[in-house]
């Protein structure tokens, strides 16, 4: 049976992720689970977040779930959403925190500067609704979702990559931001697939027949 654990460690909408996923794959055993063994034996992982990055990277070290996070984006299809995604570069200007360092950049505030609409208007931080995703590059994970559909985002900050390579897509917030990133593995998103209707039910359903 495909098993995917869900890790829990205190943030984040947790049981509409698992919703969504039980959904998609009927078969699949699904684990909501803070225990790091769990997570080691899964044979799927998601690291999904809401909140604040401090807040999540310690919460993560209070439950002992680094190590087997980490291990999962080595060898497990893995896909993080949200704070799941921030968490897994070098720093944070949130709060100025280390990240996992599993992937190369930092993650950086909208500028206020940059925040303006094409007809000059303010745009407002943080960024929430929905918005285009546009494709960088081909990925399984986007089988059967068209290019330029909407997903649904609630962040303040962004990823700055620090390969090109990494960005699966991009969205536009007063400039074209990383809003997937993609090596290997692991494949993350900044916005919300149990959130995003059939586009990101369509997502999440690839990631469970996923075989990277």
């Amino acid at each position: 049976m495909n098993t995917v654990a869900i890790v829990d460690y205190g943030m984040g909408n947790l049981r509409s992720v698992a919703k969504a996923i039980e959904h998609v794959a009927p078969q699949a055993r699904v684990l909501v689970t803070s225990d790091p063994a769990a997570v080691a034996a899964a044979d799927r992982v998601v690291v999904p977040g809401q909140g604040a990055m401090p807040d999540c990277m310690r919460e993560l070290d209070a439950r002992g779930l680094r190590p087997a996070v980490v291990a999962a984006t080595q060898d497990k299809p893995f896909l993080g959403i949200c704070i799941g995604l921030q968490m897994l570069f070098e720093s944070s200007e949130e709060g100025d925190v280390a990240g996992l360092g599993v992937l190369p950049g930092r993650v950086r505030r909208f500028p206020h500067e940059l925040m303006v609409a094409p007809g000059g208007s303010r745009l407002k931080v943080p960024h929430m609704g929905w918005n285009e995703v546009n494709r960088a590059e081909p990925h399984a994970l986007w089988e059967g979702i068209a290019d330029a559909s909407r997903f649904y985002f609630v962040h303040s900050y962004y990823v700055e990559a620090g390969e090109p390579s990494l960005v699966a897509a991009f969205s536009v917030y007063g400039f074209p931001f990383t809003c997937a990133v993609a090596k290997d593995n692991i494949f993350a998103v900044q916005f919300h697939p149990e959130k995003s209707a059939q586009s990101g039910l369509a997502l999440l359903g690839n990631f469970m027949r996923w075989k990277p």
